[in-house]
């Protein structure tokens, strides 16, 4: 109505401060009132370090793989380097070292019968390692494709894994980071990893935690499996370096932290439960002999690794304290919204609290119209 819209525009609220003797409604205001101090200095300042800003880093990773592996097949001998057993070879942050192979030499384009892999109850399944052309091959009891010939046979992976001296390969990972909101600059080589250091240490998470030199085996055990087992048909191990530093302390204290993690599923599943069981793929040397394209083709299986940077640097700043400081004052006002609710909805002697928080002023000429009313 008309009196509550005027009541509305030309009337003013201010805050009555009332004293209230009351033992229950004052224990659950400083119960509410020491929440939000817990909240804010525990959490807000301790925790969550609210007075400080926050910064991620720009990163780079070079890595460098050492070792030398020793194979002999079927009487044939080989040595396998560097060069041989990472891919790609350019030292990224994301790598393969193989520690398993399936190799067919000498293939070269023409006609030759296909494989085929033998399922339950007779049935069979082409492998599709060619273009049909419509030949049957009665020796083999398979179809003719026009392919690289002799065709891969992958049925059979190797047991042991061939190169089961991976497990001593090194890797050696230089990584630096950046950030740019600090202006700080730091590197995996801190302060005391100097040449003659890096030429005789080993990583070791207790011993050693900040050489940047790593043993594959190690990295595989530390991140939860085997090395015989993940090597059979490959897997993806992550070793993540993790700088977070404050640096409202000196710079030198900003040292980075390495974390395994196997990527290749459930150290505790068997082969039975994995859908998708390893990583592998295949890699084609090329070359002419007589004047003819051959190749020999490699089936890898290997463990991928990747290199993942996390980063968060902190620092103290006026302004996410202040802000900080700004909102636990205001959460303190909880305290007298649920104390005032109580007082005027739930007390037995909630009238009597009303009408001594609330009063009611009249003007002179408001007082006169009541008084001529009557």
């Amino acid at each position: 109505n008309a009196n509550a819209l005027s009541d509305f525009f030309f009337e003013y609220e201010t805050p009555r401060q009332v004293l209230v003797r009351n033992r229950r409604v004052g224990v659950v205001c400083r119960l509410i009132q020491l929440g939000v101090l817990v909240y804010i200095i525990g959490w807000v300042f301790i925790y969550e370090k609210g007075y400080q800003s926050t910064d991620i880093a720009v990163s780079s990773v070079f890595t460098k793989m050492k070792g030398v592996g020793y194979t002999n097949v079927n009487g044939v001998e080989r040595v396998w380097d560097v060069s041989d057993y990472v891919f790609p070879p350019q030292g990224d942050s994301s790598f393969v070292v193989m520690t398993n192979y399936i190799i067919t030499e000498g293939q070269q384009m023409g006609t030759c019968p296909e494989v085929l892999l033998y399922l339950l109850m007779n049935s069979r399944l082409s492998l599709f390692q060619g273009e049909m052309t419509g030949v049957c091959v009665n020796t083999t009891n398979t179809c003719e494709v026009l392919a690289w010939c002799p065709v891969e046979d992958d049925r059979i992976i190797p047991s042991p894994p061939l190169l089961m001296s991976a497990e001593n390969y090194t890797l050696f990972i230089k990584n630096s980071v950046t950030f740019p909101i600090f202006g700080v600059t730091r590197s995996n080589l801190v302060e005391g990893i100097d040449a003659d250091y890096i030429n005789k240490c080993l990583y070791h998470p207790e011993d050693a935690p900040l050489c940047p030199i790593f043993r594959l085996g190690d990295i595989v055990k530390l991140s939860g499996f085997n090395f015989e087992t993940i090597a059979q048909e490959g897997g993806t191990i992550g070793i993540v370096i993790d700088w977070t530093c404050n640096f409202d302390v000196a710079v030198k204290h900003c040292k980075p932290k390495y974390n395994f993690h196997g990527l290749y599923g459930n150290p505790s599943d068997t082969g039975q439960t994995r859908p998708s069981l390893g990583y592998n793929f295949r890699y084609a040397k090329h070359y002419l002999e007589n004047s003819v394209q051959k190749r020999t083709l490699l089936k890898v299986f290997g463990i991928r690794f990747d290199i993942i940077v996390q980063s968060l640097a902190r620092k103290f700043d006026i302004i996410p304290t202040l802000t900080a400081i700004g909102s636990g004052v205001g959460i303190f006002g909880v305290a007298t919204v649920v104390c005032d609710l109580v007082l005027l909805y739930l007390l037995p002697k909630r009238e009597f609290y009303k009408n001594m928080k609330f009063k009611y002023t009249d003007t002179p000429i408001q007082v006169r119209s009541r008084q001529c009313a009557k």
